[in-house]
């Protein structure tokens, strides 16, 4: 459990709007899991009472925010790994995930939870299925999602119930237990309706409806290959502009992937304050495209960042994420200064963040979840330590260190890593529960 402590390091980044570097910082974290101070420690007030200090080295920040996961496919990674995502879904993931049940979905989670704060990833946007396995297997992980129980209605998912049936199991779950709930609210609780390809007009709209009703994340697949919404794109234009006409749009709507997106749609989604999460190493690794970032950010869109599943991507790794961005945003507009290392990190922090809907993640500031990253500059990415300028340290940290610098996490105050390994569950153990159920499911007898 958290409780009131006083953290200083050499280098703080509260991942404000500025990316302010705040040398010989002091975070102070409260008994009950937020942050009460930020600040240089000269000048700094008394630290909580009762509160211990702990002398970090290098540096110390706001914990990832991954804007779109199915963390649970870790026990899928790897599979059709050379196909397109029409082919890789229909013939390889759909198939193998008719074998799934309840624990292999638990044991999967919990091995996404496990190497995910192994990169400094404390928060992910899950869309699956047997979604109390999902919040189960978070709790014990310690970390903190956002769940959005899958809605789809294809051929073969009929097995888990009629797209009404999984509506309505959501709206009663958010009304039972809450919108967020869970030590330090690690569970938020949304929808997950995937796809205007897998779903009818009329279960887009009353999703929506629903989720606008209970103030809940509606997290939807939108543009991400050509060929997947054809038939939409034929009869509407595109699929925000069917969501449009269907009323989908407004409230707390986050489109995935997003590649395919033109200059009216991305209009539509500033206009109606609809984020989209860029995953860059999926769409990449089923070319599916390079997503038009630089114009959704200049129209005003809340972009923040994803991995995906790590069946796709394949791994969980946000880091990665943030360079790759980095990457094809200077290499789409042949710009080296497109997107800074600065830019890039927000992206993954309080942008992801504010992408969600949410502004007491991905920054520190009072008031905000203590969820802390602590990143080792004892390593060859640092040469001079944290002894170089702003932007040089800034640079080292995004293009060079990214999650294997990464040491220490804590989660609304509470330690989850520890030198690398993980406090609350053992990655043996783990590790030999995924093992299990990706065999199973991989090697159909």
């Amino acid at each position: 459990m958290s409780v009131a402590a006083r953290y200083t390091a050499p280098v703080v980044l509260p991942c404000d709007a500025l990316c302010t570097v705040l040398r010989d910082g002091v975070v102070d974290v409260e008994a009950d899991g937020r942050i009460g101070h930020v600040g240089a420690a000269a000048g700094a007030p008394p630290p909580p009472r009762g509160a211990g200090t702990t002398a970090l080295s290098g540096i110390l920040m706001p914990g990832l925010v991954n804007a779109h996961a199915h963390s649970p496919m870790t026990v899928l990674r790897g599979a059709g790994g050379d196909l397109p995502l029409m082919p890789w879904l229909q013939e390889v993931v759909w198939p193998a995930e008719g074998r799934l049940r309840a624990p292999d979905v638990k044991a999967g989670m919990l091995l996404g939870c496990v190497e995910m704060l192994r990169a400094g990833v404390t928060t992910s946007v899950e869309m699956y299925f047997y979604s109390e396995q999902i919040v189960e297997a978070v709790l014990a992980a310690g970390s903190r999602a956002v769940v959005t129980p899958g809605i789809i209605a294809v051929p073969g998912w009929d097995r888990l119930g009629t797209w009404q049936q999984m509506l309505g199991a959501i709206t009663k779950w958010i009304e039972a237990d809450g919108l967020r709930f869970g030590p330090g609210e690690r569970v938020e609780l949304g929808y997950g309706p995937h796809a205007a390809y897998t779903l009818p007009p009329e279960a887009l709209a009353e999703v929506a409806a629903q989720a606008r009703e209970h103030d809940a994340l509606m997290h939807i697949h939108v543009a991400e290959s050509p060929a997947e919404d054809e038939a939409q794109r034929a009869g509407h234009g595109s699929v925000p502009l069917l969501l449009e006409e269907l009323g989908a749009l407004g409230g707390r709507v986050l489109a995935a992937h997003g590649v395919h997106l033109s200059d009216e749609d991305i209009a539509l989604f500033a206009r109606r304050g609809v984020a989209v999460a860029h995953c860059p190493g999926s769409n990449a690794k089923l070319a599916s495209g390079i997503a038009r970032v630089a114009q959704l950010l200049t129209a005003g869109v809340r972009v923040g960042l994803g991995t995906d599943g790590p069946a796709s991507n394949d791994d969980l790794d946000l880091w990665e994420e943030v360079r790759l961005a980095a990457l094809l945003a200077r290499l789409s507009a042949q710009d080296a200064a497109a997107m800074t290392a600065a830019q890039a990190l927000l992206l993954a922090t309080r942008c992801g963040a504010a992408a969600i809907g949410h502004d007491d993640l991905g920054e520190l500031r009072p008031g905000a979840w203590a969820d802390l990253v602590h990143v080792d500059t004892d390593s060859p990415a640092f040469a001079d330590g944290t002894g170089t300028p702003d932007g040089q340290l800034l640079a080292n940290l995004v293009w060079a260190a990214g999650s294997s610098a990464v040491r220490d996490v804590w989660v609304a105050g509470e330690r989850v890593l520890a030198a690398g390994e993980t406090t609350l569950v053992d990655r043996a153990s783990v590790q030999a529960g995924a093992r299990e159920a990706a065999r199973r499911l991989t090697r159909p007898t």
